[in-house]
This record gives C-alpha cells, structure tokens and sequence, in this order.
C-alpha cells in the first residue's frame, strides 16, 4: 500500500510540474511602439530581420518575423515572443490601405515607414543594419520613428 501511495504522490508531481510551461531559456520578448501616426488608418506592419543580407527589405520578402496590428489615436505596437538573444533590425510600415506593401509616388514613399534607430532618412542616409541593429539579450521595449515624406 505504501509503495502505491508512493507512487501516486510521484506521477501527481510530475503532472503539476508539467502542466506549468516556464519560459524557454535565452528565449525574449521585443516590443515595438510606435506613435505620431498622422491617422489612424490601416494599420501598422513591423518587420523583424535578423541577417544583414536581408536589411533593408522593401518588399518584405526577407523578413524573419512580421507582425501587423491596429491603430488608436495615433499608436501602435506589437510584441514579437520567444526571439533568441541577438542582433535584430526593424523596419515599419504605417500601411493605410492594408496591401502589405509600400504606396510609392516619384520614388519616395506615400505611407509613413520607420526603421529602429533611425528618426530620420534620405539619400545619405539610407538604413542599414549595422545601424538599425538592437541587440536583445532581455525582454525589450524600443520605440520606433515613423517618417512621412
């Protein structure tokens, strides 16, 4: 009878210490804010790209995670789950007719897009992922410049 309560006792622990998922470790979270929209239409896709082969991607074909989400009063964010420690660069699009894809007029973008460290572009300053680059090693919240031509 021992041998049973025993044994009982030890599945019911390791059925408690199963059913509790524990956060993967090196495993973090990015969160991406981003405010000053100039409307609160459509809505806002953040890329997240971890290879500088990759950065920048303007037709989002090289990402290595991509977010979309809703707009209020002027903000957004997103949070991207379970990325290992690293280098990572991110591009947003304030997409306000929800193709997915940058509006463009003579060249330069009709929709607001940013880039991570970035508050600015232009010709002599075109992002890269050197200087795009966040390094996670914990749970991150960074705020992103989004920039209307």
């Amino acid at each position: 009878m021992r041998n049973i309560i025993l044994i009982v006792g030890l599945l019911w622990g390791v059925f408690l210490f199963s059913s509790f998922s524990l956060p993967e470790k090196g495993k973090y979270s990015l969160t991406i804010e981003a405010d000053n929209l100039r409307n609160s239409k459509g809505i806002v896709q953040v890329a997240l790209y971890n290879s500088p082969n990759s950065f920048p991607d303007e037709n989002y074909k090289n990402y290595y995670r991509k977010l979309t989400a809703k707009i209020e009063d002027g903000f957004s964010f997103v949070t991207f789950e379970n990325l290992p420690s690293g280098k990572y660069a991110v591009h947003i699009l304030h997409d306000e007719d929800e193709n997915g894809k940058i509006k463009k007029g003579l060249m330069l973008p009709k929709e607001g897009v940013g880039f991570s460290n970035y508050e600015t572009i232009g010709i002599f300053n075109n992002p890269n992922f050197t200087d795009a680059g966040i390094i996670l090693k914990s749970d991150t919240t960074i705020r992103v410049n989004v920039i209307y031509m």
